[in-house]
């Protein structure tokens, strides 16, 4: 069996059938998902599923997102254990109290968020416009930059992207976990997340969404659907919400005066 598999998928043969009935072995690979556990000056924050590429800096961008941290400089030290099956980071202030109340999300492996999403945000404030080419060409760089999807198919991708390349990208088996190693990799290298764009692969949830509004980002796009939930929430939070994007055509739900519409 070939062992020529990429970080984040694991060798497998599977048997491809044809439409005339062939059944041939064929060498290959299937996603690998593992559980993670973060834990903030020794106490257990959340467990998920996630793939195992890029485990710190979404450990980070799950803080940062869920608000436990405002800033990298708040976060002392952080290192994964030996078997990388958890990564504890210890905050320069000794106090942390672990939220009590988690809400479950629709997450698709089933995430942990320790935020209420029903909190009310105030509006983003920004005027940033793009042009709806720009999306498009974008989301041609995300595909570029699925290298797991293109391997063994099975994983989300998404990117951070200013209006001219892609600044951080990430693929994951959870939608969401893409988002919060995007924000982890955005604090670890000091990218501005503020007026930017963010493309994904996957729906975009409740979760999702949240999360886009917390690092600023007032256009989000991507190639399936958005729930109805995260439709209210963008407009609410005045953030242009884009699905179904291809090369010729998409579907604008949110404030299309974003991409220069009426």
């Amino acid at each position: 069996m070939t062992t020529d598999i990429i970080p984040g998928a694991v060798p497998y043969q599977y048997l491809t059938v044809t439409s005339d009935d062939d059944a041939e072995p064929t060498d290959g690979g299937v996603i690998e998902e593992v559980i993670l556990s973060i834990f903030v000056n020794g106490q257990e924050l959340a467990t998920m599923m996630c793939s195992p590429v890029d485990r710190i800096p979404l450990a980070i961008g799950f803080l940062y997102n869920e608000h436990v941290i405002d800033s990298i400089d708040e976060i002392g030290l952080v290192q994964a254990n030996a078997t990388e099956t958890a990564v504890d980071i210890m905050l320069k202030r000794a106090e942390f109290d672990p939220p009590r109340r988690m809400v479950l999300t629709s997450g698709c492996t089933g995430g942990i968020s320790l935020q209420d999403l029903t909190e009310v945000h105030p509006a983003l404030e920004s005027d940033f416009v793009t042009l709806p080419t720009v999306i498009i060409d974008r989301m041609r760089d995300l595909q570029g930059n699925a290298h797991l999807y293109n391997a063994v198919r099975g994983v989300h991708t998404s990117v951070l992207a200013s209006e001219d390349e892609v600044l951080a990208a990430a693929e994951d088996v959870g939608r969401h976990n893409t988002i919060d190693k995007i924000a982890g990799k955005a604090l670890q290298h000091n990218i501005t997340t503020r007026d930017r764009l963010m493309l994904t692969s996957g729906r975009i949830s409740s979760e999702m969404l949240h999360k886009a509004r917390r690092l600023g980002i007032p256009v989000v796009a991507s190639r399936t659907a958005p729930t109805s939930i995260s439709v209210n929430l963008a407009e609410a939070w005045n953030i242009c919400l884009i699905g179904y994007v291809r090369r010729g055509s998409m579907r604008v739900y949110t404030h299309p005066w974003r991409l220069g519409l009426a």
